[in-house]
């Protein structure tokens, strides 16, 4: 099976988008080919998100990534998640979407930061399991 082309999308593409992306790097590297984006971009990744993802996956985003508008992500994705951010998306096409959920850990202790890369890795790993048990369907 080829690699599944993903997307993470938010509002600045700055915190939990580029936490998706980091974390799928590492964690599906075999499975999915992940990007991130955004409506809109920031100068820089949140800091905070860097550090906490450096502690817990060994991954410097502020090398390895950047924050991005939704106009430099693939033009035809097999899954696009939305993070949580209560905006509408344009339409980006693909073949599966959903919507995580996720609160913006910009502003809070670590604590928040560490939740919601847990978080992230969960949501992740079953959307994996449930494409492999073809719970969804992405032809």
């Amino acid at each position: 099976m080829k690699k599944l082309k993903i997307a993470f999308v938010c509002v600045h593409n700055s915190c939990r988008s580029q936490m998706a992306e980091a974390i799928a790097k590492v964690l599906t590297a075999d499975f999915f080919d992940p990007y991130s984006a955004g409506t809109e971009t920031k100068p820089q990744i949140n800091q905070d998100a860097v550090r906490i993802i450096s502690k817990l996956y060994g991954v410097d985003m502020n090398e390895t990534q950047h924050s991005k508008l939704i106009d430099t992500i693939p033009q035809e994705l097999d899954v696009l998640v939305t993070m949580g951010c209560h905006v509408e998306c344009p339409f980006i096409p693909t073949k599966h979407r959903e919507d995580w959920g996720l609160d913006d850990p910009t502003g809070l202790p670590d604590e928040a930061f560490i939740k919601t890369a847990e978080l992230i890795k969960e949501k992740l790993l079953d959307l994996k399991m449930r494409i492999v048990r073809k719970e969804i369907d992405i032809k």
